[in-house]
């Protein structure tokens, strides 16, 4: 079980580097706000993703004179929260967190901060994210080539993602997962030793779910988080799309 009040002090931490120094405590409504995080184990490395994603739009506004708080993040640290246990599997482990049943509302799903989620700005957003990371810098040549196959692969695939409905969505879904899924294999291989590690911090963010969840699926639950450790250290996207 997490401490509530170490994992407050962690949060605190962040938010008074984010606000350039400036310290607010976590007290009263807020604690237990924080505290209900951590109590639906959402894991640190969620929380600050969350944080990060307001701090972004807060900055784009123009200066501010008062730091961020952290009752303003809720709804983005939710929608990350949502996105984790989506993506490693773990939704109905944490049912309860959140009001929001998993995978949303279908094909225009909005997140708690309403945005809208739409397969055609998906794969625009995902050709955007892929084209930006091969200029960015050096890559292994296996990463590099599976990145650039991706781009080719979805300008391909984009004539068919707008207007499509019924069993020519769930083709194109299905495609973007196979696609995602050679884009994951070639990350690992790029990884090498250090994907021990990665399963071991995979291991430790998963840590309060493991009573609730079984062998298999708690296995599962890992290599998922280990793919999804995998896209944040090499920068990569998340191609498949969860309705």
């Amino acid at each position: 079980m997490t401490d509530p009040g170490a994992y407050c002090r962690e949060i605190e931490s962040y938010l008074c580097r984010c606000n350039d120094g400036h310290l607010i405590r976590i007290v009263g409504p807020a604690f237990e706000q924080v505290r209900g995080w951590a109590e639906a184990g959402v894991p640190l490395q969620v929380v600050t993703a969350g944080i990060d994603r307001r701090l972004a739009r807060y900055r784009a506004t123009g200066p501010h004179r008062r730091p961020l708080r952290i009752e303003f993040c809720e709804a983005d640290v939710l929608d990350a929260f949502d996105e984790w246990r989506r993506a490693v599997g773990v939704g109905a482990a944490a049912r309860g967190a959140s009001d929001a049943p998993d995978g949303g509302e279908g094909p225009d799903r909005r997140t708690r901060s309403g945005r809208r989620l739409t397969l055609p700005r998906h794969v625009d957003r995902i050709l955007e994210a892929a084209s930006n990371r091969l200029a960015r810098e050096e890559m292994p040549e296996g990463l590099r080539a599976a990145l650039t196959r991706l781009v080719a692969d979805l300008d391909a695939l984009r004539p068919a993602v707008r207007g499509a409905r019924g069993a020519a969505r769930k083709a194109v879904i299905e495609r973007l997962d196979a696609i995602d899924r050679v884009l994951l294999a070639a990350a690992r291989e790029a990884a090498g030793p250090d994907l021990d590690g990665l399963e071991a911090e995979a291991r430790d963010e998963l840590a309060s779910f493991r009573p609730r969840l079984d062998a298999a699926a708690f296995a599962r639950a890992v290599d998922a988080s280990v793919d999804r450790l995998l896209r944040s250290r090499l920068g990569l996207p998340s191609v498949r799309f969860d309705e």
